[in-house]
This record gives structure tokens, C-alpha cells and sequence, in this order.
């Protein structure tokens, strides 16, 4: 699928060569059969409005929306593991799912990065790629209601690759949830991120547990967990990939 090639590169970090072969994107999308023509249109209308802001303002509006918090990280793993052991083991797995189509990573990003999942099942046929995007159907779907309550012009990136999974699933299916969900991009919020993490490791040498125990409890509710129950997510909205 084209369409998958040209969205991995719009969700991937802004740079020179994206600015300068905008217009080359544009016309890949002709071709891009798999889209429907308004979903061309949108495409098209979203790389000429990113293109048209200075680059390093482009910049510093995607690490503000995806490297600042956890809630709307594009590393896949992060809405399903956390920090977990388990992680670590989807990391192999899927690295040999990569290598088991022939696939070598040589990129720096980690084998969960949204952009590059992306142009790995742009590399398959086309039935693989609507099945490999249907496995990760409710984490898009999270991601675009999230994107989607910012505000955000990418959230419209999401929808487009939720409806090429063909999995039934949409934002609005998570709306009710990421409307009471606490923002974890918020200087308060990171700032008790950091203050936890610190105690944590006061406490491991054995002196604030007291400090540690009223600083959890304060802080309780500051960040919402934001790992996704995906069994959940598809059994409470009625979907199944």
C-alpha cells in the first residue's frame, strides 16, 4: 500500500527532504488506489498545511505532541506494556516477525515505532498489511481520540489508517474514555513523573519510605495509567480484528 509508505513519513520527525519533496509526496498519492478520492483530497490538504509553517516550528509542535508525555507516544509497545518485562519480549517478537519477511533493521528507532511498523506493512501484500494494522486497531484508535481532544490536525492521519484497517473500530469509539482521562503532558503532570521517579530511588536505599507513600498518595490521580486493554478495548466497543 502507497498510502502506508506516505503516512509513515508524515508521522516520522519533520525534516529538510520532507519540506522539499512535498510536492512528490502529493503526487504519490495519485496512485495510492487503496484511498478513496476525498481521502486523497485530505491527504493532500494535510502535506500542503504541515509544509506551509516554517520547518522548525513543525518541529517543535511534533516533539511537543509526541515526545512530551506517554499518551500520545508513537512507540506502539508503550500503550500495551508500560515498562513491563513483557515489553521486552514484544520488542524480540516482533523483530523476528521483521526478519521472518526478509527485513533488517539498520534505523536507530526502536522496532515498535509507529512509522516504522508502518513501512514494514507497506513492504507486504495487501491483505497482510489490513491485517497487521488491525492488530494494532485499538492503539490507533486511542491515539487518534487523544490527538483528536488536542486538537490536533494529525489525529485525521489516524482515522485515515484506521479506516484502511478495515477493523470497525474509530476515535469516537474511545471518546468517552479520553474524555476522563488526566493529561500527562502538562508541567504538573511531568513534574510529579519526575518527582516519583526520584523517590523511587531514595527509597530503594531504604530512606523515605514515608516521603515516598504521601508523595503516591498526592499524586495519585495526577497521571492517568494510560496501558490499553486491548482485549478490552475490542470486546467493549463490539470489534474484533
Amino acid at each position: 500500500m502507497i498510502a502506508l509508505n506516505i503516512l509513515a513519513r508524515l508521522l516520522d520527525y519533520p525534516d529538510e527532504a520532507l519540506f522539499t519533496h512535498q510536492a512528490e509526496l502529493i503526487t504519490a498519492l495519485e496512485k495510492a488506489s487503496e484511498l478513496t478520492t476525498a481521502q486523497r483530497t485530505r491527504l493532500s490538504q494535510f502535506i500542503t498545511t504541515l509544509c506551509a509553517s516554517p520547518l522548525l516550528d513543525r518541529q517543535a509542535d511534533y516533539c511537543e505532541l509526541f515526545d512530551r508525555g506517554r499518551a500520545t507516544s508513537l512507540l506502539l509497545f508503550e500503550h500495551v506494556h508500560g515498562e513491563s518485562r513483557d515489553r521486552g519480549q514484544a520488542m524480540v517478537d516482533l523483530l523476528d516477525q521483521y526478519r521472518a519477511d526478509g527485513l533488517e533493521l539498520t534505523a536507530k528507532e526502536l522496532p515498535d515505532f509507529l512509522p516504522l511498523y508502518l513501512e514494514y506493512l507497506a513492504s507486504l501484500d495487501a491483505a497482510r498489511a489490513r491485517s497487521g494494522l488491525a492488530d494494532i486497531a485499538p492503539i490507533l484508535a486511542l491515539l487518534a481520540a487523544r490527538l483528536h481532544q488536542r486538537q490536533s490536525r494529525y489525529g485525521e492521519l489516524f482515522d485515515l489508517l484506521l479506516a484502511l484497517a478495515e477493523s470497525g473500530l474509530a476515535a469516537e469509539d474511545l471518546k468517552p474514555r479520553v474524555g476522563k482521562e488526566a493529561r500527562d503532558d502538562t508541567p504538573a503532570a511531568l513534574d510529579a513523573v519526575w518527582e516519583e521517579e526520584q523517590i523511587k530511588f531514595l527509597g530503594e536505599q531504604g530512606c523515605a519510605s514515608a516521603q515516598q507513600a504521601a508523595h503516591q498518595r498526592r499524586f495519585a490521580d495526577a497521571v492517568t495509567p494510560q496501558y490499553l486493554d486491548v482485549a478490552a478495548i475490542t470486546t467493549s466497543t463490539g470489534h474484533s480484528s
